[in-house]
């Protein structure tokens, strides 16, 4: 009898308790498969005390800020799975099923990696992971290139990869897999979210420039707010791929300033973005009027960490993000809370998709009852829950694309604190940048490695 054979069945367990101080006592399902526990899969813990997750991350590289945050979330995770510190989003999770003493009994403990932004490497250092070190899960990445890879060889070796931030369309579209799951938008959410913002910001007659980060994510960033921009009524002047971590922009810049456009668009991330947008500053052209509009640059993803490196030059550009410190839903702010308390400032994006990943990869978990990958895939696919920071939140079941509202913000005009750099301007909803999981292709794959 092959895995797609056995039958599911499905129960309600009555927590007794909780570890965590105020937590709810809920009833969460739990999904179990006849015969399938007993059967071997990868770097199943067996009778083993604790379980390992692997966190790769980029430490060096053009997204080592972000990495180095996504670590920070990483541990605060294992200590909250582990029934440490104040539980964090633990107390806010609804469905819950974690019961704040580590996994199906199972202690956490965690290796990490260096993806250094590439996907050879990120490769390399997510199989060692698998193969030496034991995970059952692995997660972080703040490169579409290099999630890609990760989520390639997760179905590979039969191991989940729980996607950090990765943003192009092709991760749950042409390139999505069974075995990997993500937390952050994409592109096409971008667009469809920043469109309203811009006609009313900016009107329906400009002329746009885009310098592009050359490789997935860039590629379908670009190809997303270009055909949002379109739709307006913008004409599209000119296209430029950029090399990743280029350091200097500047000849990508000059041929815009006699261009005749009147907007720049910077798909470009982390520092890469800090950097090209201080040059474009630095060569005035937000001090310039082109077609008798001032000139206005947009960065359709942003993150508080490169609004921090940019500085005052972010100010007034819109773009957006997949979650901010500012918002005062009680998920965002037990997290805040926790964040703060353990690393003495709030953390970022980067930070929250990972630890909320980590967080939901365990949950599936304790509702599956195990720890077999098709199991837990099953348990996450189609999973809807609140008070993470996002709202009403799903994993939709086709494309493991994570459904939530997307954040329209711009740079802070009058900042009150170094950290207070991003303006949410408009929370938009699920319904606005929804789309049919068809339209970007691929198909997932088996449940069996």
């Amino acid at each position: 009898m092959t895995i797609l054979d056995k039958k599911w069945s499905r129960r309600t367990v009555l927590k007794g308790g909780s570890a965590l101080a105020g937590a709810a006592v809920v009833a969460p399902t739990v999904f179990v498969r006849d015969g399938w526990a007993a059967k071997n899969f990868r770097n199943n813990p067996g009778n083993a005390s604790s379980v390992k997750f692997g966190f790769n991350v980029p430490q060096t590289g053009a997204y080592a800020d972000e990495g180095a945050d996504e670590l920070r979330a990483y541990k605060l995770a294992v200590k909250h799975i582990n029934g440490e510190g104040d539980g964090g989003l633990m107390n806010t999770m609804k469905p819950l099923s974690l019961k704040g003493n580590g996994i199906l009994g199972k202690k956490v403990e965690y290796v990490t990696g260096d993806t250094q932004t590439k996907s050879d490497a990120a490769r390399a250092s997510a199989k060692r992971m698998i193969e030496k070190d034991g995970v059952i899960m692995y997660s972080g990445g703040s490169s579409s290139g290099v999630a890609i890879a990760q989520q390639s060889l997760a179905q590979e070796m039969g191991v989940v990869f729980m996607n950090g931030l990765t943003h192009s369309n092709d991760t749950t579209g042409k390139d999505k897999r069974r075995y990997g799951f993500r937390h952050f938008f994409n592109a096409y959410m971008s667009g469809a979210a920043l469109g309203p913002v811009l006609e009313k910001q900016m009107g329906k007659e400009r002329k746009a420039y885009h310098l592009t980060a050359d490789y997935t994510w860039g590629w379908t960033q670009e190809e997303s707010i270009k055909n949002t921009t379109e739709g307006l009524g913008w004409q599209t002047v000119n296209r430029v791929k950029t090399p990743l971590g280029a350091g200097d922009f500047s000849q990508y810049i000059t041929p815009v300033l006699n261009s005749g456009a009147d907007v720049l668009i910077l798909n470009h991330y982390g520092k890469d973005m800090i950097n090209s947008l201080t040059q474009a500053v630095q060569f005035g052209l937000r001090d310039k009027q082109v077609n008798g509009k001032n000139f206005e640059i947009i960065v359709p993803l942003y993150s508080r960490l490169m609004a921090q490196g940019a500085g005052k030059n972010i100010k007034g550009i819109y773009g957006t993000t997949n979650w901010n410190w500012s918002l005062k839903d009680a998920g965002s702010q037990a997290f805040v809370k926790s964040f703060g308390a353990e690393y003495g400032f709030p953390p970022s994006q980067a930070a929250h998709t990972c630890y909320v990943q980590a967080l939901l990869y365990a949950n599936a978990c304790e509702m599956a009852g195990t720890f077999a990958p098709p199991d837990v895939i099953r348990a996450l696919e189609g999973f809807k829950f609140d008070g993470m920071g996002n709202g009403p939140t799903e994993y939709r079941a086709a494309d493991h694309q994570c459904f939530k509202k997307v954040l329209v913000v711009k740079g802070n005009e009058n900042p009150t604190s170094q950290f207070d750099l991003l303006e949410v301007v408009q929370e938009v909803p699920r319904s606005q940048v929804e789309y049919d999981p068809s339209i970007f292709g691929g198909e997932l794959g088996p449940y069996e490695a």
